[in-house]
C-alpha cells in the first residue's frame, strides 16, 4: 500500500517567497507555474529557472483549448525558440516519464 500525497501546487507567491528568502532574481516565464520543476544553475552563472516540456503542452491543452500540434507548435516558437538573455528558462524534454 502506498500513501501518496498530491503534489501541492505551488503558486507564483510561493516561488517568489522561495526566491526572495535566498537573494535570488530568476527570469520566470508567465503562465506556466504549473510546469516549473525547479531551478539550475552552473558555477558562477545566474540561476535559472526550469520547466517540464511536457506540463507546458498540457497546460496549453487543457488550460487553453489548443491541440497536441498547436501546444508543441506554440512551445516550439514562443517559448523555446526565444532567447531572453542570460536568464533565458531551460526547458527540458522529460520523455522518460
Amino acid at each position: 500500500m502506498t500513501n501518496k500525497l498530491p503534489p501541492k501546487q505551488v503558486t507564483r507567491d510561493d516561488i517568489d517567497a522561495y526566491l526572495k528568502e535566498r537573494g535570488e532574481t530568476v527570469l520566470l516565464m508567465d503562465g506556466f507555474d504549473e510546469a516549473l520543476i525547479g531551478f539550475s544553475q552552473r558555477m558562477n552563472e545566474p540561476l535559472l529557472a526550469v520547466y517540464s516540456y511536457q506540463v507546458m503542452v498540457d497546460v496549453c491543452v487543457f488550460r487553453d483549448g489548443m491541440s497536441y500540434e498547436e501546444a508543441e507548435e506554440y512551445i516550439e516558437y514562443n517559448c523555446i525558440g526565444a532567447w531572453v538573455g542570460e536568464q533565458t528558462p531551460i526547458i527540458v524534454q522529460d520523455f522518460l516519464r
